[in-house]
């Protein structure tokens, strides 16, 4: 029998012609020729340019490890509330080994590095022929899918996982990094942030030079005006000199002998003067606001407290972090569950994961919640791989809680009153 996630898509794909699967095979991003001589592809070598920014890296590793650290629960409604279905394939899939020779963790760190490095990241549910489940998702490689988005249709052609054809808006799981007027195909952080991203890139070779050479020096090359005679150096052998003598600067030469009559003039502008340091420090906040990441998470040497790092901690969460798995838990539901199951299944991230080495903050969660009477002393041992306690399933509330009216019974009452 067909599982839930099969009941509402059983056909195969439509067979491709083949001069779609040409045009599929043709890369679908923008080729570069650099310096070299060689051929890169743009978005790669943009990535991968953009990830050399001490910021970018941080911001792009903290994102997509926070997803990867959580657990993924699949539930089934029953009895009113959702359980977890450990059972199940799809909670192998999500959890431990979603497509051969990649663990959950390396899947959704991925994923969600191609949201905000490409802008769109595609999942493939692959499905047994014998027994119509899911036998794994795929994780579509860069640069194999096109989308065409007046039809809401995929055209795949992806070597390394062996997905090959035209495939209908349904069958794939699309997620999106933000979305700007075509609410279709999303954009990455990289597309707004360019001019950032050049400034913090430029900031880094100026460095890199300046600490090779000791200090870049520039200035002009000239000759007395008032000699004349064969001593005298022509425009084309100032052109020569003038190149000797940057080379011995970039070369690391501190001292130069000036042939003749020749004079050399600075003018470059000192560290001091351009604020180069106080540049590069407003470059890192600038690239903490495209990715919503507080700059203290990237150990920027700002004033910091505990107070001030507790409410970066909530803002992480509420404002970026949330958003990011809500989008994904949504698309789940959506691509891989029937519109009639949709109010009995769910996939939700377990967020508890969050403070798992924050022990001090997790007891006091633990605490608050048994107080309140949500969960019971043996459900949190069962978190904490703990056995069971005798009593401790009874739900416990705070005794410092009582009714309103039980207060007006304790009052004493004056016996001359009426």
């Amino acid at each position: 029998m067909a599982q839930w996630w099969k009941i509402w898509r059983t056909k195969k794909p439509a067979p491709v012609p083949d001069k779609v699967k040409r045009e599929a095979a043709a890369p679908a991003v923008q080729i570069i020729a650099p310096r070299d001589g060689g051929v890169y592809d743009y978005f790669v070598t943009s990535s991968q340019m953009a990830l050399q920014v001490a910021t970018v890296y941080r911001c792009v590793k903290l994102l997509s490890d926070s997803v990867a650290n959580l657990p993924v629960r699949f539930m089934r409604l029953k009895g009113g509330i959702f359980e977890d279905d450990r059972s199940s394939q799809m909670h192998y899939l999500l959890n431990v080994q979603p497509d051969k020779a990649m663990s959950a963790v390396d899947f959704w760190t991925a994923a969600v590095q191609e949201i905000l490095l490409e802008g769109n990241a595609y999942i493939m549910p692959i499905y047994s022929a014998v027994t119509m489940d899911i036998d794994r998702l795929a994780l579509c490689s860069r640069g194999t899918v096109m989308h065409d988005t007046l039809n809401d249709v995929y055209v795949v052609n992806d070597v390394n996982n062996g997905i090959s054809g035209k495939y209908n808006e349904d069958e794939i799981i699309h997620l999106k990094g933000m979305t700007t007027g075509n609410n279709k195909v999303g954009m990455s952080v990289l597309a707004f942030a360019r001019t950032t991203l050049s400034i913090a890139a430029t900031g880094d070779n100026e460095t890199l030079n300046r600490f090779a050479t000791g200090g870049t020096v520039r200035g002009i090359v000239s000759n007395e005006s008032n000699v004349r005679g064969m001593g005298v150096y022509q425009d084309e052998e100032l052109d020569k000199l003038a190149g000797s003598i940057d080379a011995a600067f970039r070369s690391g030469e501190n001292i130069i002998s000036m042939p003749g009559h020749t004079e050399f003039k600075q003018i470059s502008l000192s560290s001091a003067d351009m604020q180069f340091l106080e540049t590069r420090k407003f470059t890192v906040r600038d690239i903490c606001r495209f990715f919503g990441v507080h700059p203290s998470f990237v150990f920027d040497d700002t004033s910091n407290n505990y107070k001030s790092a507790e409410m970066a901690n909530v803002a992480f969460l509420s404002n970026t972090l949330n958003p990011l798995l809500r989008k994904i838990e949504n698309e789940l539901l959506r691509k891989l569950v029937s519109p009639s199951l949709a109010g009995k299944r769910q996939f939700e991230f377990d967020r508890r994961g969050l403070y798992a080495c924050d022990l001090d903050s997790r007891v006091k969660y633990q605490t608050a919640t048994i107080a309140a009477g949500i969960y019971t002393v043996n459900e949190w041992r069962k978190e904490e791989n703990k056995q069971p306690v005798e009593g401790g399933d009874k739900v416990l509330v705070s005794a410092n809680l009582r009714q309103i009216d039980e207060l007006s019974n304790d009052i004493p009452t004056n016996e001359n009153e009426e």
